[in-house]
């Protein structure tokens, strides 16, 4: 064996960089929990931040490595900063992290058993736990994922399978079937992306209205679905948002799921971002009637404080979840479809995935389920709480009242045109992103521009928001 092959797996090497690392990553956590001094991020322009991690890259010694690391920390979005309030991208907790280091090292790819045996009763033991907090009956089941996106591709397939009336996986598209998604005019660009995806193009996803609150307009689902069905589409599937990306709002679920046992529809909740609120005792009503929904995605690296991506989803009927991918690879599956739960490529896009279900399964060993729900509470609190400051601020503008805990508000000083209120909210955001006081983001609400808050640490508190609104109006001087 060459020396540096042998230096490269050396035991005591690991050891001795993997507490130096760990004592790294330690002392940036406290400066992200105690200190408002660094920046949450750290901007600079693409061109100006790639030269020098060029000639980083031209000199790689292990001697560097311990420079490397505190490089890549210090040039990094500080999710775990408490004024990091941008994207819903959670800072995971401590120890989901630590296992996903075990994880990375005994790299089990999860497509069969025997190349994943311990991860893979992990994953049953993690995807019913998650079917039962929802209520779905011992009938349910699922299996874990890259992301809500291929979560919601997932559940529109087993959909297109259970309800396109011929197996789609076999035999291909039909010329004379238009099939169709019934989707709210907020939902995740993920699931048109699906759609499109599935061949079904443009004309397969049909758009239903929002109320005031961002909600589907529950009185417009039969005349929306009356209008598809005489265009000559076959609509199989309506998918309900708990909650929207952009605004944080609940559709209702329970009305959406009665009129889909009336008409016979596959019916898929997007819970990538709010599904997780079942676990809050306080706020669970949000999602009343999740349970009945055909199949549900639910994002662990969004409110339920796990690594990007682990992605739960779950079937009201977990055969379903077989029929989705009915594919024979006798070199990996020499039974394929005899619907065991330990194969777990016969359910997944991917072949080779991650241990994904080792972190859930190792912080609800530690802490149990309350950790979530304390968060999730704690996280819709304070959205609650923010936007009462900012109704009664006199120049601070809330485009709807918070249903999670995402908060989309505007500076309104007063007596400026649209156009121009558009302008310096925009220019707000640009500001404090290069200024690195405050990470948020914007989005458009009626085609107005408004910032828009995820309240995702939770360092978090109400005397960081008011610092920023306060910011916000220094940057107006």
């Amino acid at each position: 064996m060459s020396k540096i092959i042998k230096t490269a797996f050396s035991p005591e090497t690991f050891r001795r960089m993997g507490h130096e690392l760990v004592d790294q990553l330690a002392d940036y956590l406290t400066a992200c929990q105690t200190g408002n001094s660094m920046p949450v991020l750290p901007w600079k322009e693409p061109g100006e931040n790639l030269t020098p991690w060029e000639t980083d890259f031209t000199q790689p010694s292990e001697a560097s490595l311990k420079k490397f690391y505190g490089d890549l920390i210090a040039g990094s979005l500080h999710l775990h900063h408490p004024r990091y309030v941008g994207h819903q991208v959670v800072p995971p907790a401590p120890l989901a992290a630590l296992t996903e280091l075990a994880e990375a090292l005994l790299n089990n790819s999860m497509a069969v058993y025997e190349v994943g045996p311990a991860s893979s009763a992990i994953e049953k033991i993690v995807t019913d736990w998650t079917a039962s907090v929802l209520g779905m009956g011992k009938q349910a089941g699922g299996i874990l994922t890259s992301g809500g996106s291929i979560g919601n591709l997932t559940g529109l397939l087993a959909a297109r399978q259970h309800n396109g009336h011929f197996n789609t996986w076999e035999e291909g598209l039909r010329e004379q079937d238009q099939l169709a998604v019934m989707v709210s005019e907020e939902a995740h660009y993920s699931v048109a992306r699906a759609v499109r995806i599935m061949g079904w193009g443009k004309e397969g996803v049909v758009k239903v209205p929002v109320n005031r609150r961002k909600e589907v307009d529950a009185g417009a689902l039969e005349r929306v679905y009356k209008q598809a069905c005489k265009s000559g589409k076959k609509v199989i599937a309506l998918v309900g948002n708990a909650c929207s990306t952009s605004t944080g709002s609940y559709d209702p679920i329970e009305f959406m799921a009665d009129f889909c046992e009336e008409h016979n529809l596959w019916f898929h909740v997007d819970g990538a971002h709010g599904g997780g609120v079942v676990l809050s005792d306080k706020y669970k009503d949000l999602a009343r009637g999740i349970e009945r929904a055909d199949s549900v995605v639910i994002d662990f690296h969004k409110m339920l404080l796990c690594p990007a991506l682990t992605t739960a989803v779950i079937f009201k009927h977990n055969h379903d979840s077989y029929e989705t991918f009915s594919q024979k690879a006798s070199y990996l599956l020499a039974e394929p479809d005899t619907g065991n739960w330990y194969d777990i490529a016969q359910r997944t896009l991917e072949c080779t995935k991650k241990m994904m279900g080792v972190k859930i399964y190792a912080l609800l060993k530690a802490y149990g389920q309350e950790l979530f729900s304390q968060y999730i509470t704690r996280a819709y609190d304070l959205a609650r709480e923010f936007a009462g400051l900012i109704k009664s601020s006199g120049d601070f503008e809330l485009a709807l009242e918070p249903a999670s805990n995402i908060v989309c508000f505007r500076y309104n000083p007063g007596d400026l045109k649209p156009k121009a209120l558009d302008e310096l909210n925009t220019r707000v955001r640009t500001i404090l992103k290069k200024e690195g006081s405050f990470y948020l983001v914007q989005t458009l609400i009626d085609g107005r521009v408004y910032l828009r808050t995820s309240l995702m640490n939770p360092h978090t508190c109400l005397a960081d928001l008011q610092f920023l609104l306060e910011t916000i109006r220094r940057l107006d001087k």
